[in-house]
């Protein structure tokens, strides 16, 4: 389920793919919550500068992987990196109401209307329009939109949604591994894979 509210916590978070991966492959293993933690700080796991900033790293990743079930789990530690990275591109819209929909109303409003380009003044005028609908969103400082519009880009591009050919953003929407998509139908998340292809 995606949340119902707006939040701005992906001004703090990256892809964070192989770190992702790695927590997944402790899951995997039978690793409990508490497990993980511990691994990610003793053996500091994700090459992180500061103790706290694995703590929070840790957290964050957790929480996206605990949005994989067993099924989901199986599918990412069998499939390619494509397929794994979009993956965790779903755990992080999953968590995420913004995000999902820029990815709803303007990444696939793009690819059914052909437009190849994805600029800044799309992801201002989203930006803009949420303002409008949610007085949460318009007292979010400008830094912090900013921050959004640029990690959102970031996401993109990691999970080869997006690829940048001089110096332009050209949306390359994937085609998903067939046992992913009948995965997001069977869960009713056909949103989701409308959201990342651009399906109608």
């Amino acid at each position: 389920m995606i949340p119902d509210i707006y939040s701005a916590g992906l001004m703090s978070q990256s892809f964070w793919f192989i770190e992702f991966k790695k927590v997944v492959k402790l899951i995997s293993n039978g690793k409990s919550d508490e497990e993980i933690k511990s691994i990610c700080i003793e053996e500091n796991l994700f090459g992180a500068a500061k103790e706290y900033r694995a703590k929070r790293m840790c957290g964050y990743i957790l929480n996206r992987a605990k949005k994989l079930d067993q099924t989901m789990i199986d599918l990412f530690l069998n499939s390619d990196l494509n397929t794994q990275k979009i993956i965790n591109l779903i755990t992080i819209l999953k968590g995420d109401r913004l995000f999902f929909e820029f990815m709803f109303e303007v990444y696939r409003e793009k690819v059914i209307l052909g437009i190849p380009i994805i600029e800044d003044t799309d992801l201002k005028v989203f930006f803009s329009n949420k303002e409008a609908q949610n007085e949460d969103v318009a007292l979010w400082k400008d830094t912090t939109k900013k921050h959004l519009r640029t990690n959102y880009m970031t996401y993109l591009v990691d999970a080869n949604l997006i690829t940048i050919i001089d110096k332009q953003r050209t949306i390359t929407p994937p085609i998903l591994d067939i046992a992913l998509e009948r995965y997001l139908e069977a869960c009713g998340d056909t949103a989701i894979i409308k959201a990342i292809t651009g399906a109608n």
